[in-house]
């Protein structure tokens, strides 16, 4: 049996100027919204759609794995059915698991998008399973996850293109390019989790790491019928990170803008309409706190929570063990005790005030901040100072050698809760 042929979508050339943003002075709200799934121009040139939703919205066709079996009863490898390549039906490999529930009750499910040198992860998938939700992880570079530390990941004949960014991908079709493959492997695996008998398919949410993390930016804004999101290190607004300084800088100008024409998240954030946590580390290598920052303005401020933890490693492991992620997740879709509410914040007279409300008790609160604003960002050394917790409002006082700050407020679970990092006027 061959897999469906999904039929390119159809595009028109889009001219868009990103501006670069200036993280210290851009306001909340960020661009204004485009329309779902559509890199819009906001002045003249229609919007052109990147993404068929009507199309990756149906159950996409399965087919075994005879290769690559797991020896838990309640995970399973397939492929399914992905976007044409190159002219060519595609398949994407991916790990389905799913809870033992009793007769008549639903799981709520999660997709999993792993990040740059990943795969589809079978434990990432059974971390979700053991706490009662069904999970899907899919490749979306065209690999397999066995072995499962091979360096390069092993491709498989059916495969769309390989990652990461599609830097060296930008003369081809943009119905060729990664990106687009990567975002429509993971629509596709939403829409055969929500499938299953045993899903609730309006409790659904999605979480990615690093690049996982840049896409689940994008399905965020794009997929309409997810529940939430949770991006980890992963954001947009690339001219502020790693790729944009070292790799898109240094393209062709066309091949760049094209890049940001279309492949941008700040593109598609201010479409998405869901409750998404935020998590990063102060001193990421790859996505930093200003283009992290220009990325969650792009939607309302009730519509997001922050986690920057200290010195938070880079990985897969770190990534998806983040407390925060499985509070949050259990607080939309299972009647969990939400994370704390920053209420608002303000600095006056060397002192930040912090007004919060929260379900569990805060146990501490730590004001962070660093004198150095000129050092690339993972080298930048933060100091950490006691805040004083009172009922509903946190205070600080700032030192005077503080070029930036922020306050993370953690509760007696453990969780992260930030404020947004600012600068000391």
């Amino acid at each position: 049996m061959k897999p469906n042929r999904f039929l390119p979508a159809i595009f028109a050339v889009v001219c868009l100027n990103l501006a670069a943003f200036t993280w210290a002075a851009e306001k909340p709200g960020g661009t204004q919204p485009a329309k779902l799934g559509l890199a819009a121009n906001a002045k003249s040139a229609s919007p052109a759609p990147v993404w068929d939703m009507a199309t990756l919205s149906r159950p996409p066709e399965v087919f075994p794995s005879p290769d690559i079996r797991s020896t838990n009863e309640q995970i399973q490898a397939l492929f399914f059915a992905g976007p044409a390549y190159h002219g060519q039906p595609t398949r994407i490999f991916a790990w389905l698991g799913q809870p033992k529930l009793p007769p008549g009750r639903k799981a709520p499910g999660m997709v999993l998008i792993h990040g740059g040198g990943g795969t589809a992860f079978e434990s990432w998938v059974k971390f979700w399973v053991d706490r009662g939700y069904a999970a899907i992880a899919m490749d979306t570079c065209g690999a397999l996850p066995v072995p499962l530390n091979a360096k390069p990941r092993p491709r498989h004949e059916h495969g769309g293109p390989p990652g990461w960014g599609g830097f060296d991908q930008l003369q081809e079709p943009l119905t060729d390019q990664w990106a687009y493959h990567a975002v429509s492997a993971a629509i596709l695996a939403h829409s055969l989790l929500r499938n299953q008998p045993g899903v609730d398919a309006s409790r659904i949410g999605v979480t990615g790491i690093s690049w996982g993390g840049y896409l689940t930016c994008i399905v965020a804004g794009v997929d309409p019928r997810l529940k939430f999101a949770v991006p980890v290190y992963g954001c947009g607004d690339y001219r502020e990170t790693i790729f944009g300084v070292d790799r898109l800088s240094k393209l062709p100008p066309e091949q760049s803008a094209q890049w940001y024409q279309h492949w941008e998240p700040t593109l598609y954030l201010p479409s998405a309409r869901i409750p998404m946590l935020w998590v990063n580390g102060s001193n990421d290598h790859f996505f930093w706190p200003p283009a992290w920052q220009n990325s969650y303005r792009q939607i309302p401020a009730a519509q997001r929570t922050l986690a920057l933890r200290l010195r938070m490693p880079h990985g897969q492991g770190q990534g998806e063990s983040a407390p925060e992620i499985t509070a949050f997740a259990d607080s939309i879709v299972r009647g969990g005790e939400p994370l704390a509410v920053i209420l608002g914040q303000k600095q006056a007279d060397g002192t930040l005030t912090i007004h919060y409300r929260s379900a569990r008790p805060i146990v501490r609160a730590e004001l962070n901040y660093t004198a150095d604003a000129e050092s690339p960002w993972e080298k930048r050394e933060w100091k950490t100072l006691p805040a004083t917790v009172q009922p509903g409002v946190v205070t600080a006082g700032l030192p005077a050698d503080a070029k930036l700050y922020f306050a993370n407020l953690i509760d007696d679970r453990g969780c992260v809760v930030s404020t947004e990092h600012e600068l000391n006027h």
